[in-house]
């Protein structure tokens, strides 16, 4: 049987939610001074788009293998390992940028492997979640999440900009090592618990076969493939706006640094507005539905911004004010769906799966954002996508087993909540004993 999470655990967890913040913010500060850099140095959408896809192409490669690594060896050294590497990159970035060796290559080269650590990362912070978090705070913990990380993504653009205007580049590349430094200090301090002891039987099973453990998972529970591959075709249509923003405002729409800045934190306000709504609502029924209708409208939002009146930025803040409330809400409900109806002890693969095909695609989206800009016009391939973006969902519930996931949902956590009232009735039985 899979152990509870205890109070003890859910405490340690919110102080390794806590520290990660720090962390986050100093990545989120980097992660845009360098889009900034590139933008303003090349002045090419097709730089951009490479940027990417050598950022998405280690988390195809690298996650398969980082989930099985997840559930297999120590969670808190895995995680101790990638964030000290990240700040030992970002040094590096410090130093070039120092002595003025700015060579696009090499700082496309440096970022595509701190998206490789951040590979190694993802599924085990993800796979934590269920192991010191109770079930029934599943919801509301990733509403939880996604309100720190709106924050981060709200006020770091922000940070970043100004400090821009004050700092030359190198300097704030520094900012992210002090981050770290704060993060460490709870990380240090917390406990992980073990879900199982492995045997020297399950020991000797290779990666792979793992691996393969986690693709059986995937289709032994009717829908959760379907609701995975949606996910990948929704990164796909949504790669063009992701990666090509920064163009579109600081070139097309002729903004300045803080014009994408303003525009990412009044996006990451309706992130937060959304997280706290997860965060406050304790359950959500038909989570599939909310999932399909909240996708169409992420797209149906986007359509009024693309065909903005040049430099109208506050016209882009408003109309993409609702769909950024609605993101939180569908994927905090996507992965509570995904970490009720797995097993602890194959989250760490089965995450690592579905964030691997998630982003299958999303590369190849990432790659030709650029020339097809190029070719089409970049307002062209917004609307484009976004009229797609709209109407595949609806293809998804229709023709495929995903609706039978909130079935099967539903069912676990009835079967949760019995064993629960069990565990807890002999405890009743001896209190009431003694005084009779």
């Amino acid at each position: 049987m899979e152990q509870t999470p205890t109070k003890r655990n859910f405490r340690h967890y919110m102080y390794f939610l806590f520290g990660q913040q720090f962390s986050m913010l100093g990545s989120m500060i980097v992660g845009f001074v360098i889009t900034f850099w590139l933008t303003i140095e090349t002045g090419s959408t097709v730089i951009l788009s490479i940027s990417v896809f050598l950022m998405f192409l280690p988390q195809i490669i690298i996650t398969p293998f980082s989930g099985v690594i997840a559930d297999r060896w120590n969670k808190k050294a895995i995680i101790a390992f990638t964030d000290s590497m990240q700040a030992g990159v970002t040094f590096l970035l410090f130093v070039f940028f120092l002595f003025d060796f700015q060579n696009i290559w090499l700082i496309l080269g440096v970022n595509t492997f701190r998206a490789s650590l951040y590979a190694f990362q993802y599924p085990t912070v993800q796979s934590l979640i269920p192991t010191m978090v109770p079930k029934e705070k599943l919801s509301r913990i990733n509403g939880i999440n996604f309100l720190f990380s709106g924050v981060i993504f709200s006020i770091g653009p922000l940070l970043a900009a100004t400090l821009l205007a004050f700092f030359t580049i190198n300097q704030i590349f520094f900012v992210d090592i002090i981050t770290f430094l704060i993060a460490l200090v709870p990380f240090l301090l917390i406990k992980i618990p073990k879900v199982h002891r492995v045997t020297e039987e399950a020991a000797k099973k290779s990666m792979f076969k793992d691996f393969k453990t986690g693709l059986l998972t995937i289709k032994m529970i009717p829908g959760l493939f379907a609701m995975i591959a949606f996910a990948m075709i929704w990164n796909f249509i949504s790669r063009p706006w992701a990666v090509l923003l920064p163009y579109f405002i600081l070139i097309t729409h002729e903004g300045t640094a803080f014009s994408l800045a303003l525009l990412m934190t009044s996006s990451q306000a309706g992130n937060i507005l959304g997280s706290l709504i997860c965060s406050v609502k304790k359950n959500w029924k038909h989570k599939i539905k909310l999932n399909i209708i909240g996708s169409s409208i992420f797209f149906i939002c986007q359509i009024p911004a693309i065909l903005a009146p040049k430099g109208n930025f506050i016209l882009m803040m408003i109309v993409l004010f609702p769909a950024w409330v609605l993101f939180p809400i569908t994927v905090s409900t996507y992965l509570t769906i995904l970490q009720t109806v797995v097993s602890k002890d194959k989250i760490g693969r089965i995450m690592s799966i579905d964030h691997m095909i998630s982003m299958a695609i999303a590369p190849i989206g990432a790659l030709i954002a650029g020339p097809l800009a190029e070719t089409i016009g970049i307002i062209n391939l917004f609307f484009i996508f976004a009229i797609v973006g709209m109407i595949f969902p609806y293809i998804i519930w229709f023709f495929t087993k995903i609706r039978q996931l909130e079935i099967i949902e539903r069912e676990i956590i009835m079967k949760t909540e019995e064993v629960v009232e069990l565990e807890e009735t002999p405890e009743i039985i001896q209190v009431i004993e003694p005084i009779e």
